[in-house]
């Protein structure tokens, strides 16, 4: 076997100019196949799920013998790049799963090759220094101050579990005098309880579970017809607790529901908080994004109230999954996760200046995501960003007031964000009982997928079937959804 070649293929990019040369080539060859596989605006090939598990079957994922460079480029372009779901495609607009900024994707490619970890200063130092510098940067950007901190994640869960655990380890040590992480469970653990809005994200119940409290802990609080948190239940709730016993120890303020973009009131609920001794954790994962219009960015409220905030990229930032991160409003909180190792993350070096950023992360092998956030942040720049992110705004807007004119048509609530929840209505005259409206726009939906390449959302508000654009691309314009609503009503028209 030569140095750095098995089987007639290069291992890896090293300072020898062949392996140099087979880097180039196979980069290039990848980028022009999977340009090329792009041949019109479908957000999907349209095939089932039995159509496509034929499409793909290859005889063995693992052949004796390599196939080699060549063959495997053109079974990757007959076999898998034809069916990708196309996120930047203006007919994709199902989910918080928006497309990738082409700087963001040319970031993935250096953060994949020099591959980074995260963890210690040793393994990544230029990473780690940026790091640093990115988190500093958004702190400042969401209002904290010089004693903040914060980390990169994997995305809105983790960070969203980061914040329970760290709201619980101070709530225990501050009021209750009980060192969880030396000592385990308090006695009365089972009566710490969290608020959230009915409506919030899953990863609130998981959370709770991880922690050892168990959904119950997760103390849902009505909405009100905009699908915020109703204040007025989140203090009754509270207070109901607290005369039974219970112990209120965290509150999470939504700052774009899943499914509405629906922003609940920060500032209330840091009043309530702060009267019952509570930590107050933003899950900003979809929401975070509107900081950067300069026209709509006082929507989200004031952050910097919050304890803790979840900030995630892979959404309405637009860059490639996973890139989260999680900010405290005081950093010294992370020491519930700081832990010393020699192998890793001795003492002495960070002494001496060596940044170890494993003592505040929940991971201990890493990706330097924040690449990606320092280099579309250089090449957009405010300016850049406040257009991108407005025009999402402004879309929905659009969207929504086109739907109000329609008597065919029925939305859930006016958009704070990017997304808008609505169904299409029978033609007048028609039975239109609840079960035939939800199985006109289950049907509606499964024809644009296989139909027409077209990728929408799907929920349910108030026990019936609502349809779902969430708009994160800002190439999408008001005439692509103008045309989008009649060929859900031609559709509709046909069933």
């Amino acid at each position: 076997m030569q140095n750095n070649v098995i089987c007639g293929e290069y291992l890896f990019l090293t300072e020898e100019e062949a392996s140099k040369k087979a880097y180039i080539d196979m980069i290039s060859r990848t980028a022009r196949d999977i340009a090329e596989s792009i041949g019109d605006e479908k957000a999907y090939i349209g095939l089932s799920p039995q159509e496509l598990k034929k499409k793909i079957k290859v005889e063995q994922i693992l052949p004796e013998r390599g196939r080699g460079l060549s063959s495997v480029s053109s079974l990757l372009s007959e076999k898998i790049l034809p069916y990708f779901l196309r996120t930047p495609s203006t007919d994709y607009m199902a989910h918080l799963h928006g497309p990738s900024l082409l700087e963001t994707v040319a970031a993935e490619l250096v953060l994949s090759t020099f591959n980074q970890s995260m963890d210690s200063w040793d393994q990544s130092p230029v990473a780690t220094e940026i790091e640093v510098e990115v988190i500093g940067e958004l702190c400042r950007l969401y209002g904290y101050g010089s004693t903040s901190d914060g980390v990169f994640t994997s995305g809105g869960s983790q960070s969203n579990l980061m914040g329970l655990m760290l709201a619980r380890d101070w709530f225990c040590n501050e009021r209750l005098h009980h060192d969880v992480k030396k000592l385990g469970q308090p006695a009365n653990y089972g009566k710490l309880r969290i608020y959230t809005s009915a409506i919030s994200h899953f990863s609130m119940e998981k959370g709770a579970h991880l922690l050892g409290l168990g959904y119950d802990a997760v103390v849902k609080v009505p909405v009100d017809r905009r699908q915020k948190m109703d204040m007025n239940a989140f203090r009754q709730l509270v207070e109901q607790d607290v005369a039974q016993g219970n112990i209120p120890f965290c509150a999470v303020a939504t700052i774009g529901t899943t499914d509405y973009g629906s922003i609940d009131d920060v500032v209330e609920m840091y009043r309530i908080c702060q009267e019952h001794g509570m930590w107050l954790h933003a899950d900003a994962a979809y929401g975070s994004g509107v900081i950067m219009s300069l026209g709509y960015r006082n929507r989200i409220g004031p952050l910097h109230l919050c304890d803790s905030i979840t900030v995630d990229f892979h959404k309405m930032f637009l860059m490639p999954i996973s890139c989260g991160a999680f900010l405290l409003r005081d950093g010294k909180n992370f020491e519930a996760l700081t832990l010393h190792a020699d192998y890793l993350n001795r003492e002495e070096d960070e002494e001496d200046g060596y940044t170890n950023l494993v003592g505040k992360s929940m991971q201990t092998t890493r990706r330097f995501d924040a690449l990606k956030v320092w280099l579309s942040f250089q090449i957009r720049g405010q300016d850049g960003w406040s257009q991108i992110v407005s025009t999402c705004i402004q879309n929905a807007t659009h969207l929504y007031n086109s739907l109000s004119r329609s008597p065919r048509f029925e939305a859930v609530t006016e958009p704070e964000i990017s997304s808008v929840v609505f169904r299409v209505l029978p033609v007048e005259g028609r039975a239109a009982s609840d079960e035939v409206v939800d199985q006109l726009n289950k049907r509606v939906r499964r024809a644009l997928i296989h139909q027409e390449g077209v990728v929408i959302g799907q929920t349910v508000f108030e026990g019936k079937v609502f349809l779902k654009f969430t708009l994160l691309n800002p190439r999408i314009t008001y005439e692509k959804l103008d045309a989008m609503l009649e060929r859900i009503q031609g559709l509709a028209d046909t069933m």
